[in-house]
């Protein structure tokens, strides 16, 4: 029996709470059913943020008249597996779903460490991911996002063969990141600063503010030179 996985996204008021459009997609183990398509407008029953409208370019005016998330969220449960792009960010806007998810971004930053970013149109267009999305869609559009996390989906298991206990298994750790974003070794791989400077990540360890990626990354290559 296939197993199947629901790429999910929501577009929202801003980072805090507010769905605003909801929309999902299905995979038949790696087959896209592009006949489940579904997406909706919600009536999030607060102000929409400019910064967010900018982003999705979905209005106030366009959502008033829509259902609340409460009212179709059950059609977007039953699946095996709910797949999004920073599936941490849907998973906590989301009311409580009955399945795991699975993240694409962790997944493809384990998978593919040395891309510049990894965004979904980035992925897109560095992947050459096959994506067939319907016309009069964007960027930032939940059935459109949804659509390449699909594709992209499809890609990292065709590529990795990572088992659903692996995929879940890198979900649930912090993310092993590639280049670091700040400080004196801005631009550098984690791999190249633990090779000149392996003090610097002593003392980054040392710190009581510290980046939950940046530091599973770095006792990642500190646990790597030691093996």
């Amino acid at each position: 029996m296939a197993t199947k996985y629901r790429t999910i996204d929501t577009e929202t008021c801003d980072f805090d709470s507010g769905i605003v459009e909801i929309a999902s997609i299905d995979l038949n183990d790696t087959e896209i059913d592009y006949n489940s398509q579904q997406s909706h407008f919600v009536n999030p029953q607060k102000p929409i943020s400019i910064s967010a409208m900018a982003i999705h370019h979905i209005t106030d005016e366009m959502v008033e008249l829509s259902p609340l998330i409460e009212d179709v969220i059950d059609v977007y449960k039953g699946a095996d597996y709910l797949v999004a792009h920073n599936a941490e960010f849907d998973k906590r806007m989301m009311p409580e779903m009955d399945v795991p998810f699975i993240c694409t971004l962790k997944l493809a930053r384990r998978l593919w460490p040395e891309l510049e970013s990894h965004s979904n149109q980035y992925l897109r267009y560095a992947l050459k991911l096959d994506v067939h999305v319907p016309e009069g869609l964007h960027a930032h559009r939940a059935l459109y996002d949804c659509i390449v996390t699909a594709s992209l989906f499809k890609r990292i298991k065709d590529d990795s063969g990572w088992s659903n206990t692996e995929m879940l298994e890198i979900t649930n750790q912090p993310s092993i990141l590639h280049k670091i974003g700040f400080g004196k070794h801005l631009g550098m791989t984690f791999e190249d600063i633990y090779k000149e400077n392996p003090s610097y990540f002593t003392w980054y360890l040392g710190q009581t503010d510290k980046d939950v990626n940046v530091e599973f990354t770095m006792k990642h290559w500190m646990e790597k030179k030691d093996e």
